[in-house]
């Protein structure tokens, strides 16, 4: 599963903040400028992070 996030630097924190496992610090994709991050949920679950400006615009209206 992957979720758009507005700062995934931002977003690693806090999931390591509140118990979290970060995989992948965020960071651009090889070869390119999108920045993505990798986290576990407490199953093992890999999730990808990917920021987007905005990401949370437009949920809830």
């Amino acid at each position: 599963i992957a979720l758009s996030v507005d700062n995934a630097a931002e977003a690693c924190e806090r999931i390591r903040q509140n118990g979290g496992n970060v995989t992948r610090e965020a960071g651009p994709v090889k070869g390119g400028t999108t920045v993505i991050a990798f986290v576990e949920d407490p199953d093992g679950y890999k999730i990808e992070l990917i920021e987007e400006k905005d990401a949370g615009r437009g949920l809830g209206d």
